[in-house]
């Protein structure tokens, strides 16, 4: 098979995932690396693929089968519909946009033209989040109830010294990081209807919230919890229990999400499993059976690379659609905008 050609727009920190993964991948190949700061056209021939400025440049010179677009927020909906222009299918790094009026304009665009954009929610692609939801679809937990979930981490100081931005209001871990954790909620849950929200800033004290306390309500009647926060010394945080990403350490005995039904409970990501043996004699006066679910871990970058190329080649659907990262965007704006005004915020 000829490998599908994939040109990666950004070259970041997650533009240089992207580029690793498909430098590594038996069915893609990086094609070029599109970004006018100096030390990309350094990556580009450290990789030795030709290096565009813009995505005009490369449109003119060359034609992929596929681009990534792990750019600055502000960029993604002029770059993906240059790219649906050009019809080069894109992966679209989340979120989809600033906005969720501009993430509708997108959506609209895309379902009108049938084009091809896959959102980079990476986390959809982790067999981790494919076997819990696996789980919880078989109803071997009863009828699911509840989930429990936190994002608890510390960032360093220097962190918020070489971006001053993420000190002021946008750049906190609401919009940076609650994002993941909605899409793998709505994952193993369903859609979300409703969120309240408490914020604080009381520890570091900048414009924006440093911890976050969020009520969820599912469209099938769960309930969620999560405390979000990037100033609690705590692991219980996806990176750091879900041992996916070797930058960071891990720890085998934390997780991040307990969701819970009628019949018994799954802690992820260690998979440990509790349930009644006899679901009509159930009650907390009799023990649980207890296990842990067997998986198999993997990369969810270069999942998600694989996932990308068998969409470009029209072997796949997007499994994380616009539609997907408009919900996402969604529902974070309305967790802001919860923590804002003390209301109850529908999801519309």
């Amino acid at each position: 098979m000829t490998s599908t050609r994939i040109a990666v727009a950004g070259a970041g920190y997650i533009g240089q995932a992207h580029m690793g993964v498909a430098q590594h991948s038996q069915t893609v190949t990086l094609s070029a690396v599109v970004d006018p700061a100096p030390n990309a056209q350094v990556l580009a021939a450290q990789a030795g693929v030709p290096w565009y400025p813009s995505l005009s440049e490369l449109f003119a010179h060359d034609r992929p089968d596929g681009v990534v677009l792990a750019t600055p927020n502000a960029l993604h909906v002029a770059q993906a519909l240059a790219c649906m222009q050009a019809g080069v299918p894109c992966l679209l790094e989340k979120p989809i946009a600033p906005t969720v009026a501009e993430a509708q304009a997108l959506v609209d665009q895309v379902e009108a033209t049938g084009a091809k954009v896959l959102i980079g929610h990476h986390r959809a692609h982790s067999p981790i989040m494919a076997q819990a939801q696996a789980l919880v679809q078989s109803g071997e937990l009863g009828q699911l109830v509840a989930v429990m979930g936190s994002a608890t981490f510390y960032k360093p100081e220097q962190y918020y010294a070489d971006g001053p931005w993420r000190r002021e209001v946008g750049g906190g871990p609401i919009l940076l990081n609650m994002i993941h954790e909605v899409h793998n909620l709505r994952m193993l849950c369903g859609e979300i209807v409703a969120v309240q929200a408490f914020a604080s800033h009381a520890i570091r004290g900048f414009a924006v919230e440093d911890t976050v306390s969020i009520n969820l309500r599912f469209a099938n009647g769960v309930l969620g919890t999560f405390l979000l926060s990037d100033t609690a010394a705590c692991a219980r945080s996806w990176e750091q229990t879900s041992q996916e990403n070797k930058a960071y350490p891990s720890y085998d005995d934390e997780d991040c999400y307990v969701l819970t039904g009628t019949n018994g409970s799954l802690s992820v990501p260690t998979m440990r499993l509790k349930t009644y043996p006899r679901p009509e004699d159930r009650s907390w006066w009799k023990p649980f059976d207890t296990r842990t679910v067997a998986l198999v871990r993997a990369d969810p970058i270069a999942q998600q690379m694989e996932h990308f190329g068998a969409v470009v080649r029209g072997d796949a659907q997007p499994l994380v659609t616009a539609r997907d990262g408009l919900a996402n965007l969604r529902v974070t704006e309305a967790i802001v905008q919860a923590a804002q005004t003390g209301s109850t915020i529908a999801v519309v």
